[in-house]
């Protein structure tokens, strides 16, 4: 039973071996080699505040994917800003940083996606949706305004067969009061 430990034991100091080294050596990559050399200003004081806070709005924070990494209160949103504000303070613009960190985190780390590839369908499925909606509405409403065969709503009325004319202005007659199931034409009183 031991022989086996020590094999899997063995086993697994190699393969975390070289994953070990993979991470260290991504978080000792200088972000010149990244993304090339500083192309902005080196910032300081209370520019470098409001330009961190800046540029880290735009980034999502990995822990709480909801917040901006300015506004989470992770610890690892922490160091995140903390880079950015010592990025900014090597001169790194806001292009630089977002390419810095999509780099490590994927595209999803952008709370805005650019406008590139896949994303196009992120931006116009929204408003495709909105107006394939409103063209749903549209249509189903004005196929209820239409008056139907089978609907049940009012028909002009159909000439009545001749066996019936009798009936029929016999009951206008005691209905309605029109001698002979006629109706007397309006006269209207206008003197003149």
């Amino acid at each position: 039973m031991r022989p086996v430990l020590t094999l899997v034991a063995l086993a697994l100091a190699s393969v975390s071996g070289p994953f070990a080294w993979a991470q260290q050596s991504t978080r000792t990559l200088q972000p010149e080699s990244i993304v090339g050399p500083p192309r902005g200003q080196a910032l300081s004081g209370p520019a470098l505040d409001a330009r961190t806070a800046e540029v880290a709005s735009l980034l999502r924070c990995p822990v709480c994917q909801g917040l901006s990494v300015a506004d989470s209160p992770a610890s690892m949103a922490q160091d995140m800003r903390a880079e950015v504000r010592d990025l900014l303070a090597q001169g790194f613009d806001q292009d630089q940083i977002l390419a810095y960190f999509e780099r490590s985190y994927g595209e999803f780390v952008r709370l805005k996606p650019p406008l590139r590839g896949i994303n196009w369908f992120v931006w116009v499925a929204p408003l495709a949706a909105l107006l394939a909606g409103i063209w749903w509405v549209r249509m189903t409403l004005r196929r209820s305004a239409a008056p139907s065969a089978g609907s049940g709503e009012k028909q002009p009325p159909a000439q009545a067969d001749e066996a019936l004319q009798p009936y029929l202005a016999r009951v206008r007659a005691l209905a309605y009061g029109w001698p002979a199931g006629v109706k007397a034409p309006r006269e209207d009183k206008t003197d003149a």
